[in-house]
């Protein structure tokens, strides 16, 4: 049970970050989202692009 207890006492002495740290974190992620998805995108398309350079060869 001292297991469940020091639980508590590690959320109860956690700081948490107020609205607008909130809002600066949850813009970081959707930045961050954004660039390597447009990253995955542009290698999957010079990828593909490839693949098909190589089947027209043939």
């Amino acid at each position: 049970m001292k297991f469940i207890g020091s639980i508590f006492t590690v959320l109860k002495d956690t700081t948490w970050p107020n609205q607008g740290q909130r809002w600066k974190d949850f813009l970081s992620v959707l930045e961050y989202t954004a660039f390597f998805t447009l990253i995955i995108y542009i290698f999957d398309k010079l990828l593909s692009l490839g693949v098909m350079e190589l089947i027209n060869r043939f």
